[in-house]
């Protein structure tokens, strides 16, 4: 169905932000789980205002990158200023299209901030799923007015009268009150917008108070350098005023400012309310600070701002340039990167087999492969990650406590207790798979903390996990068990004391730090079996036979040999006495023995790579001829 645009695409760009009125502004975001339609809804809307010409406009618009494009998930929060008309008056929406999996919370906790208003969306074919309870709850956190919205009226499978209910349930309101739209077709969206103008409260602040603005993200231009995105809450903003950074201290003159509308549109100002960008010229990305509070040098503010809580990573991974030489771009692409996430942390880290790298703090899974992709991507580097792991409190014998962030942290001496960080998880799945979802979790060591069924086919359960447990491939397996229809969400709630022991990997008596473990008593078995019959397949033979072994301690848990070329010194001898061939042979035994005392096994670079990914390793020869 053909949009017509209410407003033509130049008038949209006449509006002038610094003059529009507070009460004609509408800030809000939008929420959801993941694939429920966000970023389709997002191009509707941009469609239907005019802001986006016919011949300009592509799927996914808000999404820049590629990844994002290609993955078909919105990894950054993106800030767009539409105008609209209701009843003959003009009005300035600004509209965040958030992300909607749970490893970038952060990221939709941030654009709540910045809004008066959210429009919840949930699939009309799938209904409420674990990321929608988790977005609407962190809403309601904020204060937020919540639009309840059944979006993809329009599929098949569509059951819009069914998951109304269900909503309208969840926000109390009447579901007759739940907004039905196709972001892909755009029925129903001209009323949504309509909606939102109509029930969205207009921003408070303060017009001759002195001027605060919050920073709720950044980017980085390769040619103009930061881009900060900011919501001023109190004043003006002005082109060419000198500003303050009040948790930097840095001070700064702004060489243009404007909104995204959705492409950079500079104007004179922006004022209470209105969400805009600024451009200072400068360089170094740790000056523009997530959540740091922005003021005039002159009749500046004193107070600052509530900023964000700063995220607490659950996962952390060591990222290694497989060239040396690579290390200093690694530090450049890290620091740029941070700008345009602020949920990432590292520090320097040394291995004896990988070299000079950064151990990494991440939200997730997800957010690991998008950080480790995109720097592979846009900065050019060839990256190995090792294992991911979690932070564990180890106190020792003698009553020292340390924080262990990876396995080659692990203290030397009698450990007292280990304590792992747990989780609780919120898991959403039709009825009939709840057994094995119980069956799965308990495999993973949960404790159930509660079921409710919200229809009747439809329960939630509510588990307390270990996070390493869930951080490694808990969410694929839950996925391949219900076909797909269950979805997760979790959050980390303190720390329990467990049975749990470092794996270490020795490659002739001699460990390797980058294959070492920490995993549950139960489960150093099969690590130790798996990965020493990985390594088998993957480290190429050497003129000498080579032990692999799973240690705990000093007791060897699993062991593999790869066994020594073979050169044939008889070839030369044709015929003669046996005794000159067994003098070859125990001459060939002596240099072997004389070889593995002196010698060192080089383990190659795609071993690494291939033993330290989830991928299983290619069958031996032996197993092959087993099957």
């Amino acid at each position: 169905m053909p949009v017509t645009p209410r407003i033509a695409a130049d008038e949209a760009l006449d509006i002038q932000p610094a003059s529009t009125p507070q009460e004609r502004l509408r800030n809000f975001c939008i929420i959801a789980h993941i694939d429920h339609g966000k970023s389709t809804l997002a191009d509707r809307m941009l469609q239907i205002t005019g802001i986006v010409e016919e011949r300009a406009m592509r799927a996914q618009y808000l999404d820049r990158m590629d990844i994002e494009r290609e993955r078909g998930i919105t990894v950054k929060s993106q800030a767009v200023r539409m105008p609209w008309q209701v009843d003959g008056v003009d009005y300035a929406l600004n509209m965040i299209d958030t992300p909607g999996h749970v490893d970038f919370t952060y990221e939709v906790s941030r654009s709540l901030a910045a809004c008066e208003g959210a429009i919840l969306l949930v699939d009309a074919a799938q209904g409420i799923e674990a990321q929608t309870l988790a977005n609407l709850y962190l809403a309601m956190e904020h204060d937020l007015t919540i639009i309840p919205v059944l979006n993809k009226i329009d599929l098949p499978g569509a059951e819009p009268e069914k998951y109304a209910a269900e909503i309208g349930q969840l926000v109390g309101v009447d579901p007759e009150e739940v907004l039905r739209v196709s972001g892909k077709t755009g029925v129903g969206v001209p009323e949504l917008l309509d909606h939102v103008v109509r029930t969205l409260p207009a921003p408070e602040g303060q017009v001759e108070a002195p001027c605060r603005a919050m920073i709720f993200d950044s980017v980085y231009d390769t040619y103009r350098g930061v881009v900060t995105y900011v919501r001023v809450v109190d004043g003006f903003l002005r082109s060419r005023d000198r500003i303050d950074m009040m948790s930097t201290g840095a001070h700064h003159e702004l060489l243009e400012i404007g909104v995204s509308s959705p492409e950079p549109h500079p104007t004179q100002g922006i004022g209470p309310g209105e969400v805009g960008y600024l451009i200072t010229g400068v360089k170094d990305v740790r000056q523009s600070k997530v959540g740091d509070t922005i003021t005039t040098s002159v009749r500046g503010a004193e107070e600052p701002l509530a900023g964000y809580a700063d995220p607490k990573p659950m996962v952390y991974s060591g990222l290694f340039p497989i060239d040396g030489s690579d290390y200093p771009i690694l530090r450049d692409a890290l620091d740029k990167l941070k700008l345009n996430d602020a949920a990432l942390v590292y520090e320097p880290e040394t291995s004896t087999a990988l070299g000079f790298g950064f151990r990494v703090g991440f939200l997730g899974l997800l957010h690991l492969e998008i950080v480790r992709e995109r720097l592979e991507r846009e900065f050019d580097l060839d990256l190995i990650s090792t294992a991911p792991s979690v932070v564990y409190d180890v106190v020792m014998e003698d009553g020292t406590e340390v924080e262990v962030l990876n396995p080659s942290d692990f203290p030397e001496g009698k450990v007292h207790s280990i304590a792992e960080p747990v989780a609780r998880a919120t898991i959403l799945v039709p009825s009939e798979f709840i057994g094995a979802v119980m069956e799965l979790c308990q495999s993973k060591r949960g404790n159930l903390g509660g079921m409710d069924y919200l229809s009747e086919d439809r329960v939630e359960l509510r588990y307390t996990l270990p996070l390493a447990e869930i951080v490694f491939d808990f969410f694929d397996q839950l996925k391949s068990k219900t076909r797909g229809y269950a979805s997760l969400d979790y959050d980390v709630s303190g720390s329990q004391t467990a049975d749990l022991v470092k794996v270490d990997i020795l490659l002739q008596g001699e460990p390797v730090d980058a294959f070492s473990a920490i995993v549950h008593r139960d489960k150093a078995y099969s690590y130790g079996v798996d990965m020493s019959g990985k390594l088998k397949n993957l480290i190429p033979r050497q003129q000498f036979e080579v032990p692999i072994q799973a240690a705990i301690g000093s007791r060897i848990i699993a062991r593999e040999n790869i066994r020594a070329m073979r050169k044939d010194v008889l070839s030369k001898c044709y015929g003669g006495d046996i005794s000159r061939k067994r003098k070859l042979l125990e001459k060939q035994k002596e240099g072997k023995k004389r070889m593995k005392n002196i010698g060192s096994v080089e383990v190659p670079q795609e071993a690494f790579i291939a033993a330290l990914s989830s991928d299983a390793a290619e069958p031996s020869k032996d197993e092959k001829k087993k099957k």
